[in-house]
Parts: structure tokens; C-alpha cells; sequence
């Protein structure tokens, strides 16, 4: 094997690349010019939730004394916090340079995002009496110098910090000395969350304006202000991100749901982890709030623009500029598969596969909604990870237990920021009469799998579906998943058999078709990998094609640098982080990775191995974590159906071919795009909701 110097992509500075991709998306000219702004909020929400749990575990690390090199791949903690530090100010700084460029191409379209010093006199009414209706009713502004104890600030808010310049007091200590005294007041003023932060103003001449709430605040400052006799005041914002770990109670007399809700409340006063502040800001109000609040140098302190929580841009009004946005393309039915009629009795004839949002995601509602009604069904067990915020999951849950039916629902009420709402469900489910299960001590249920049960001529006959994502009709707009309808008894026997784990879970239980986290999945697709590896040396065809959303557990990918020396062609279709170096001659020059950033975001995990010319296939919800091999209770299923195994095939060969939203994953996190020389322009996504709309038109021919 060679001695190449690296042997692994550290996992935060790979998912920072990751991040990186996104913001090219945002600095992307073919991409539509509102899209851009949204791919702008999806990159600034997705680092708030990077410092909220990534950084912030490299943080503990560092504060415990402990180096952590052999956690993190060789690098200390300390010295990773420092070199996070400097790519996110890198990336923030790109990403005010790519915001400005959109702004001016918006202007172009006569779409202006002014602040309170551009306004004209209409707008400027305007902007006062929806202050005074909307806004003001909603502001908490707090003044700070007396206070004993500053005040707990949010991290999901943003704040404008303020300073107030009192008029000169005369101090007369003799006749002939006069000193005026100026006094400085410090306030903070929280930008309210239940108004679109994005205010629309009047028209005029064909230009549309739009103003940032922040703005609206800081154009009526005076109003707020005006009991103090101040001669100059200045508002600049702030952002504070905390550690989102949550502190399970040991308390023995305390429910579950108790626990987690309290750690949840207890979130609101984690550690400070991340200090964005605008760069603008006086020195002395920037000093006040970090010594008041208590941030020292051993924080990351991110110096920003005038603007911090850009998550917003996610919403950004459409202004009714259609023009302006990706054309959406409607879901797609399943061929063969009606959502009228009993959609049970064409599991029972065979298998479908639904690849959403090519595809409805209407059919697992129609399914539960189905089995909610049918008198023959005597029970539903499932379990839920993520939920969508007015689910029809849990409507059609409830629904089957006011019939009659037993539902069993396994619910993670530590999905992370997912953990109110669960709990909120959970409650309503219980008081429903859903019987819950909480999952296993010590593991994360994140597997994605529903089973009901039918009498059929006396006996127990099961349907069910195993999916990759979660039963989230939200985001399975944006999401691609794949999801297994089926009849198949030994594949429902084994779901059954798991949620007699949840219910006796000091048992081991074997399966015969399922994989199961945390006890089967690593030897499971190490012993795959190894029948590669001898084929390969037998001099037979081997291969294993992997899509994922992150590859970083350091044995998975020792074993597949294995294979690649074996000879066996690998290629990697993975999201998000990506530990492994691929192309490193005497290491991994057998293997290909790549990672697709598009308008959905890439979730299926789809394993195939070729096993000689038969290839094997399956689906999973785990990706190529330790957290997901050996501390969650992950679900791979093999792929028996031929038809299902193809179109698996295809559509991950179809991703493959990807030159247009694909980059290479490398050692330097280039990001570069994987363009290849007099090949057409091939953009996956769009020709993976081609390949289904071609076949719907097949069977539109064959019908005619």
C-alpha cells in the first residue's frame, strides 16, 4: 500500500465543502435569480446547525483537555476550531460578495432591496404605519446597563444591538470648571420571527421594493426610543449560536417525554459556540455585549455584514416572478399503481417503488388511509423520525385508531430541533389512544418502516413500505427518497420482528432479509465487499456502487480502499461528507466519487454490489457513519422485485452520468465540477424525472 501522507478528509472541513456547494448554487448564473436567494438561506441555515452541533462537539472536546486526533482523523480539536473558524469567515465573506451580485441583477428586474436611507416619502408612510400595526405590538426591547444579569438571548433570533448617546450633562465641581459628562445606554431589540422578515413595499413606475424588518426597526428607532434624551443613536446586528446538545435528566421518576422536553427548554442556555456580529459595529458596544455576555477569544467570533440570520432568504417572497424560479414539475404517478381504488390489493399482486418528488408521495398517505378504513386490518405499527408541521401521517394514524385499529408508533423524540414538535405529536397521538414506543436506550431509532396487519381468510396477512427518508410530506417535496411498497411476508416478518426488539430490546433477534442497526449492518456490507474483492481477484467482474449522504466511518472506508487495491471499480455518488480520498494511486485509484448539489436535495441511499453479473441491490435509511452502523437502529432492504432492481440501477447510473450539478469529491475540497470533454450536457435530476416521465409515456402508447 502506498504511504500517502492523508488517509482521510477531516468530516467538519468535508462538510464544510459540502456547504461550499451549496453557495455555488448561489453563485450560479444558470440558476433562476430567487433560487439563488434560497440556496443563500439554505447555506446560512445549515452552518447555524453546523455550529449548533459540529462545532460545538469539537468545542467540548477542546474545553476537556482532550486533543481529540484520534476521534477527528489527526487533527487536534483545538487546532480544527481554529481552521473552522477561518474557512467559515472565508465562506461568509464570499457569501455577502455573492448576495450583492444578485442584488444587482434583481435590479436589472426591476426587484430593489432598499434600506431605510433609500425610501421616498410614500414608502416611508408606509413603513411607519406598518410599524405601528405589525411591528411595534411585537418587539421585546431591553435596556441593559442596570440590569444584574444580562439577558438570555436566542440563537434562532437575530438581534439589533443599540447604542444610545445621551445628551451632555453639565458636572460643575468648582465655578470655574465646567465638564459635560455624556452618558452611553445600551439596548438590544429582537427582530420578531412571526413576521416574513422580507416586507413588500408600494410599487411605483413598474419597481418593486423590498425592505429587511431589521431596516423597518431601524428607521423607527425614535419611536422606540423616544422617552430618553439621546442626541445620536446607532443600531447594529447580532447573532448568537449555542451548544444544541441536549442533557438527558437521569431522574428515574421523570417519563421520557418530560426529559426531553426540559433538555430542549435547558437548549435555550447552551454554551455560546459562535459570536456574528456586524463589522461595522462601534468598538465599544462590541466590547460591552462580549463582556456582558461572556464570550471570550476561545469563541468563534465571526465578523459579518449588516445582515446576519440570511436562513430567511428560504423565504423570500416570490413577488409573483414565477420567471424567476425553478419551473416546478409535478410529482408523477407510479406505473401500474392508482391512487383510486384499493391500492392494498396491487401491493398484494406485486412490488412498486415510488422515487419522490419524481414521484407522489400521495401514495404512503393513501396507503394508511386506506388500511384506516379497511374493516379486514387489525393493526398498524410505524415508525417516525421527522414529521411534516400539519401532518397527514399522523392524521391517518389517528384516524385508524378511532376505527379500532391498534396503532404501535415508534416515535425518536431526539430527532434533533425536531424534538418539540415530536413530543407535541406524541401527545396527541397518546391521548388518541396510539400506543408509543420510545425507542431503545442509548440508540436513535432512525429507521424508516411501517407494517399493517390484514386477516385474509383466517390468517394474518402483512403489507408494508421501507423507505430511505422520513414520512414527511414537506420535505418529500425536496427530497429524493425511495420507498418500497410491499407484500413480501419474510421482508414484514422481519419489520414485525424489530418492533418486537423496541418492545424486548435486551434480545437480539435474527433476520432473515432485513439488515439491521446497530447489530448486522457493519458485517453485513463488509462481508459484501469482500465477495467483490474475490471476484475481482478471481478475475471476474466486481463492483459497488454506493449513494449516500455521507461516507465517514473510518473502517467502511479502509475497507473499501481494500477493495479498490483488490481491483474492484467503486463508484460513490455521496451528498454531503465525504472522508474518503479517492483516485490515490496504491490506495483508492479504483475508486470515484462524486457529489450532486441540485434544486432537490439528494437523500436515497441505494447499495448495489454486482455479485458476478446478478447484481444485489438494496435500500436503507443509514449512511456510512459510525452513528448509523453501530448506535442507531438503521433498516437496509434488499431489492428482490427485477423490475425494481433496473430501475434502481438506472436511475443510479443516471445520477452517475451527472456533468452538469455533479463535483468531485478530492483530497483539496476543490468542489471542482466534473466536466468531461465533447460529452453533452447531462443534469441528473432532470433527466431522472425524464427517465419516469418516459415511462409513463410508453404505457400511454402501448394503451393507444
Amino acid at each position: 500500500m502506498t504511504s500517502h501522507e492523508n488517509r482521510y478528509i477531516d468530516r467538519e472541513k468535508s462538510w464544510l465543502a459540502f456547504n461550499a456547494r451549496v453557495l455555488q448554487e448561489a453563485a450560479d448564473e444558470s440558476v433562476p435569480l430567487l433560487d439563488r436567494l434560497r440556496f443563500l438561506g439554505i447555506f446560512s441555515n445549515n452552518l447555524d446547525e453546523f455550529f449548533r452541533v459540529r462545532y460545538a462537539a469539537v468545542r467540548r472536546l477542546s474545553m476537556e483537555g482532550i486533543s481529540g486526533e484520534k476521534i477527528l482523523g489527526g487533527i487536534s480539536a483545538q487546532q480544527l476550531l481554529k481552521d473552522i473558524t477561518e474557512i467559515v469567515i472565508e465562506q461568509q465573506s464570499e457569501s455577502l460578495r455573492i448576495l450583492s451580485v444578485i442584488e444587482k441583477m434583481l435590479e436589472k428586474e426591476n426587484i430593489f432591496i432598499i434600506n431605510e436611507t433609500e425610501t421616498n416619502k410614500e414608502q416611508q408612510n408606509f413603513i411607519k404605519e406598518f410599524f405601528i400595526q405589525k411591528v411595534s405590538p411585537e418587539l421585546v426591547t431591553i435596556i441593559l446597563n442596570d440590569l444584574d444579569e444580562f439577558p438570555l438571548l436566542k440563537d434562532t433570533s437575530g438581534y439589533l444591538a443599540v447604542k444610545l448617546v445621551m445628551k451632555p450633562k453639565q458636572l460643575v465641581i468648582d465655578p470655574s470648571d465646567v465638564i459635560q459628562k455624556k452618558e452611553v445606554r445600551y439596548a438590544v431589540v429582537e427582530i420578531p420571527k412571526t413576521i416574513n422578515r422580507f416586507v413588500v413595499l408600494p410599487s411605483s413606475n413598474d419597481k418593486q421594493y423590498v425592505i429587511l424588518l431589521d431596516d423597518v426597526i431601524r428607521y423607527n428607532l425614535h419611536s422606540i426610543f423616544n422617552i430618553f434624551d439621546y442626541e445620536s443613536i446607532s443600531a447594529h446586528m447580532i447573532k448568537i449560536t449555542r451548544d444544541a446538545e441536549l442533557d438527558i435528566d437521569s431522574d428515574l421518576n421523570k417519563s421520557l417525554i418530560e426529559k426531553i422536553s426540559t433538555s430542549v427548554k435547558d437548549r435555550r442556555i447552551g454554551e455560546p459556540v459562535r459570536f456574528v456580529y456586524d463589522q461595522s459595529i462601534e468598538k465599544d458596544t462590541l466590547a460591552f455585549f462580549l463582556t456582558r455576555m461572556k464570550i471570550d477569544a476561545t469563541d468563534s467570533l465571526i465578523p459579518g455584514g449588516r445582515y446576519h440570520n440570511r436562513r430567511d432568504y428560504i423565504d423570500f417572497p416570490n413577488l409573483g416572478r414565477y420567471d424567476l424560479l425553478f419551473k416546478q414539475n409535478p410529482p408523477l404517478p407510479v406505473v401500474d399503481l392508482s391512487l383510486e381504488g384499493s391500492i392494498l390489493e396491487r401491493i398484494k399482486q406485486k412490488d412498486f417503488l415510488v422515487n419522490a418528488p419524481y414521484q407522489s408521495f400521495s401514495y404512503l398517505i393513501k396507503f394508511l388511509r386506506e388500511a384506516a378504513l379497511d374493516p379486514k386490518v387489525t393493526s398498524i405499527k410505524i415508525t417516525l423520525y421527522r414529521l411534516a408541521k400539519n401532518s397527514q401521517i399522523i392524521s391517518s394514524l389517528i384516524n385508524a385508531a378511532k376505527n379500532g385499529k391498534r396503532v404501535i408508533v415508534q416515535i425518536e423524540l431526539q430527532a434533533r430541533f425536531d424534538e418539540a414538535s415530536n413530543i407535541s405529536y406524541a401527545e396527541q397521538m397518546q391521548t388518541e389512544g396510539i400506543e408509543l414506543i420510545f425507542g431503545v436506550k442509548g440508540l436513535k431509532v432512525h429507521s424508516k418502516i411501517c407494517a399493517i396487519e390484514r386477516i385474509e381468510d383466517g390468517k394474518i396477512f402483512r403489507y408494508g413500505f421501507i423507505s430511505t427518508g422520513n414520512f414527511n410530506e414537506s420535505t418529500a417535496k425536496i427530497y429524493t427518497d425511495v420507498t418500497l411498497l410491499t407484500s413480501h411476508q419474510p421482508i414484514l416478518r422481519d419489520i414485525n420482528r424489530i418492533f418486537d426488539f423496541f418492545d424486548v430490546n435486551y434480545r437480539v433477534h435474527r433476520y432473515k432479509h432485513l439488515i439491521v442497526s446497530p447489530h448486522y449492518t457493519r458485517s453485513k456490507f463488509i462481508k459484501l465487499i469482500e465477495r467483490e474483492m474475490h471476484n475481482a481477484q478471481e478475475g471476474k467482474e466486481a463492483y459497488i456502487k454506493l449513494k449516500m449522504n455521507s461516507l465517514s466511518d473510518f473502517k467502511m472506508i479502509d475497507k473499501l480502499y481494500e477493495a479498490s487495491r483488490a481491483g474492484v471499480k467503486i463508484q460513490l455518488i455521496v451528498r454531503g461528507i465525504c472522508s474518503l480520498i479517492p483516485g490515490i494511486l496504491g490506495m483508492s485509484e479504483n475508486i470515484e466519487a462524486i457529489s450532486i448539489v441540485d434544486n432537490y436535495l439528494e437523500h436515497a441511499r441505494i447499495y448495489i454490489f454486482g455479485n458476478e453479473g446478478d447484481p444485489e441491490v438494496y435500500i436503507s435509511s443509514a449512511d456510512f457513519m459510525t452513528r448509523n452502523l453501530d448506535a442507531r437502529v438503521e433498516v437496509t432492504c434488499p431489492i428482490y422485485d427485477p423490475r425494481i432492481k433496473e430501475e434502481l440501477i438506472e436511475t443510479f447510473n443516471i445520477g452517475w452520468k451527472g456533468n452538469v450539478k455533479a463535483r468531485l469529491h478530492s483530497e483539496n475540497l476543490e468542489n471542482k465540477y466534473r466536466k468531461r470533454p465533447k460529452e453533452k450536457m447531462f443534469r441528473a435530476q432532470l433527466e431522472t424525472y425524464n427517465y419516469y416521465r418516459n415511462q409513463m409515456d410508453v404505457i400511454v402508447e402501448k394503451k393507444l
